[in-house]
């Protein structure tokens, strides 16, 4: 039996939607939206009838009969810590996706439209491995002080995805590997994965970990705190230095990694910068190496930058005689939203309940 499935994955100004029949993907478009339409809307989760319509109007637009669905699948968002799987979209975790428990993005969207869509057509609806699957050890929340715990906020949609692909590549479960997984795109997230378990990973979402394209990573702590009591910043301007307005984009003014790649080749200012970018990954990747006692099957990069093989060398070049290295490039979340879906109407895994 083949199955049907809508995936719906909100972002700050677009919905990328597609349609799959199991993996193989019938249809896609992304939704642009204005900055000017988001300001109109008071609160993330008001979008939600707004950017529920656009969807149905674009599969009505592409002629697609959504009777023939068998369910919805939509980018989770940011609610209270749980472990990582496929999960219905229930009250409860509508409830506290629209409230936002575990902070305002536009991720919190997708399982509100999703659960929205599902209803009205009388199929399941489901969000898939959200940003705030939290499987950490016990010794990974210690910060330094209790009054600070580290928390697990990283890109778990991806990691899972690819995580669980290798391991079907090489016809084991992922749940019997030791697999150490990079990220990396705007922001850049290392999860040690141990046995199906995240044992360990970064906030990267408050740009904790190496410095990305666009946040800064672990800055140093004493300098952090003078500069947030110096008087020249506001609290959000700090905050858009850390995340936003951090890392290559604080240093070289771009974020285009094809590009300055190119102009490292000439530029020995941006070539420094690279190779600083670089040496952070590599470092993160073996911080979480010790984590896994050096008991690693393998390393994966993914993300957007794993498509520069200047970048991949230069980061097998410090971390290549740790385990072997595979590359899965980009991050095909709509797939990724899709197999989550298809694992739990397959009987292959456990529908989880938030």
């Amino acid at each position: 039996m083949s199955y049907r499935i809508l995936v719906i994955n909100p972002g700050s100004t677009s919905t990328k939607i597609g349609v799959f029949e199991d993996e193989v993907q019938l249809f896609s478009k992304t939704l642009r939206h204005s900055a000017e339409k988001i300001a109109e809307f008071a609160a993330i989760a008001d979008q939600k009838s707004w950017r529920k319509d656009l969807v149905m109007e674009a599969l009505k637009e592409n002629d697609f009969d959504v009777t023939t669905l068998s369910a919805v699948s939509g980018r989770g968002g940011l609610v209270a810590p749980l472990r990582g799987g496929t999960y219905a979209t229930t009250d409860k975790l509508m409830a506290d996706t629209a409230a936002g428990v575990g902070g305002q993005h536009a991720c919190n969207l997708g399982g509100l439209i999703a659960r929205e869509i599902g209803d009205e057509l009388g199929i399941p609806s489901f969000i898939v491995d959200p940003p705030v699957v939290d499987e950490l050890a016990p010794v990974a929340r210690y910060s330094g002080h209790p009054v600070i715990a580290r928390r697990s906020t990283f890109h778990a949609l991806n990691q899972k995805a690819v995580a669980k692909r290798y391991a079907k590549e090489v016809g084991k479960k992922y749940e019997d590997l030791n697999l150490l997984v990079c990220h990396m795109g705007g922001g850049i997230s290392v999860g040690a994965h141990v046995k199906g378990s995240v044992i360990d990973t970064e906030n990267a979402l408050d740009g904790e970990g190496p410095f990305s394209p666009e946040r800064a990573g672990s800055l140093p702590s004493g300098d952090l705190v003078r500069l947030c009591f110096s008087g020249k910043y506001t609290e959000a301007e700090i905050k858009k230095m850390i995340t936003g307005q951090g890392g290559l984009v604080a240093y070289v003014n771009s974020t285009d990694m094809k590009q300055l790649l190119i102009d490292a080749e000439t530029d020995p200012k941006i070539a420094e910068v690279m190779d600083a970018f670089h040496y952070q990954i590599a470092k993160e990747i073996g911080a979480m190496a010790a984590v896994m006692c050096g008991q690693i099957d393998q390393i994966i990069l993914t993300g957007g930058v794993a498509y520069g093989r200047e970048s991949v060398e230069a980061i097998t070049k410090h971390v290549g005689w740790i385990a072997p290295i595979t590359v899965y490039p980009g991050e095909d979340e709509l797939l990724a939203l899709t197999q989550g879906a298809l694992r739990v109407l397959k009987g292959e895994e456990k529908l989880m309940e938030y």
